[in-house]
This record gives C-alpha cells, structure tokens and sequence, in this order.
C-alpha cells in the first residue's frame, strides 16, 4: 500500500466527522465505553491527516483506551483531537503529548457536562415545558422545543469547529466561562420553576399558609440534608410523616 500525501481535512471530511459524532454512543461497551464510537467519528479525518499507513494505524490505537464524556461535549473534543492530530502529523507535538491532553480534557468536560447540562439545562427545558404545558400554552411549548434543539445543534457544530480551529488553546477560553458557576445558577432557578409548576398544578383555591409552610419545609430538609448527617432518605420520610399527621397540612 502506497503512502497518501499528508494534508488537512477539507469541509467535506469536518462535516463528516460531525454528523459521526452523533453515533458515538452507539458502540458503547463495558470495556471502553465510548472508545469505538470516538475512532468511528474520528476516522475520516484521521485518514485526511496522516500519509503513511503505519502512521494511521498509530493514530487510530491512540483512541483506542476508555474514553466517556457528555455528549454535548463530544464534537467539541472530536475538534480538538483532529487538531492536535495535525500538529503531531506536522511534527510540532508529539504522539505522546495527547494522553495527558485527552485525560484531563475529557473527565473535566464530562463533570461539567453532567453538572451543567444534564443537571442544569435539560432539567429547565422539562420544568419549562411542563409548566407552559399545564397553563395551557402547548404551542408555545413545542416552539420553545424546536428553537432549543436547533440551539443544541448550533452550540455542537460551533464548538466543534473552534475546537479543530483553535486546538487545546479553546480549553483555557472555555475554563473562563465558570461554567460550573453558571450551572449553580441553572440549578437556583430551577428551584423556582418546581415552586411555580406546584403552583400550576395544585387544586384551587390554594390555602397560602399551609402551601407556604410545605414549601418551608422541603426547603429547611434540604438545607439539612446538605448540610448536616441527615440522609436525603430521612429528609424524605420526615416531609411524608408531616404531611401525614399535622392536621394543618393535610388540609391543604
């Protein structure tokens, strides 16, 4: 087998490495989790980067070792890879640089990702949906949905493309955003939006005392829980034992 020339993915082999990054959850496996479907979407890029045979195989086995973060991430990762791919290809790094980049890179955004999105953001976008759902604003509901997704879609191919743009330099810009930072203030106004989906759904007409003091209540057992030995098990059963026997709170 003839060796290929060295070159730089065009639009056509980025685009294909993007739409693959959709799939990378469909080879998940006990051993690597992600592992397979990270190569399978990498893999036209890595053919467009490396000439010689042996240099391909090299790169493939490269990502061959566990990999697993957030989908939302994933994209942006693949970019990133592809870019430092072309500078080992360059000779301006070398193939070694990658595991400590890939290790750190990887298990930090997968905290993130979990933190942010899968606890932060798509938690908003079903409390929101719910809520204008349950005050009769279906169609709203569903605008809201589409013009979110396309969002979704929009941040992955932005960040994939910075990512195979920009290389590692991306990360530290990333770090700047606080994003965890951002996901605690998600997660604050989540809370506000159980308060206003309660109100949504509870029989009227509301009995403000008693819904006040459940509220209170809930709130005094998390801050319990977080704080203190209790168990979020035990803050559980103690909201269900008042509920059950004060008289002022099963009147609601």
């Amino acid at each position: 087998m003839t060796a290929r020339p060295t070159g730089e993915p065009d639009l056509r082999v980025l685009m294909t490495c993007l739409a693959r990054s959709y799939l990378v959850g469909a080879n998940f496996n006990t051993r690597g989790m992600q592992n397979i479907g990270l190569i399978y979407a990498m893999d036209p890029g890595l053919r467009a980067i490396h000439a010689a045979p042996a240099e391909l195989k090299a790169a493939r086995k490269r990502y061959l070792p566990h990999y697993n973060t957030h989908p939302f991430w994933t994209p942006l990762l693949i970019g990133v890879f592809l870019s430092l791919e072309m500078s080992i290809a360059k000779k301006k790094l070398p193939p070694d640089a990658l595991a400590n980049v890939r290790e750190t890179t990887t298990y930090t955004l997968s905290a993130i990702g979990d933190s942010v999105f899968g606890g932060g953001v798509m938690v908003m976008w079903a409390l929101l949906t719910a809520c204008l759902i349950v005050s009769g604003h279906g169609a709203s509901a569903v605008v809201m949905g589409c013009g979110l997704l396309a969002g979704l879609q929009a941040f992955k191919a932005a960040t994939f493309f910075l990512g195979v743009r920009e290389g590692f330099s991306f990360l530290p810009r990333l770090k700047k955003l606080s994003l965890i930072d951002w996901g605690r203030r998600v997660k604050m106004a989540n809370a506000g939006l159980i308060v206003l989906f309660w109100y949504l759904i509870w029989p009227k007409p509301i009995i403000w005392q008693g819904w006040l003091v459940g509220i209170g209540s809930l709130w005094l057992l998390a801050w319990l829980a977080l704080r203190t030995p209790l168990t979020r098990i035990a803050a559980l059963l103690l909201l269900m034992a008042g509920y059950a026997f004060l008289p002022h709170v099963t009147a609601w």
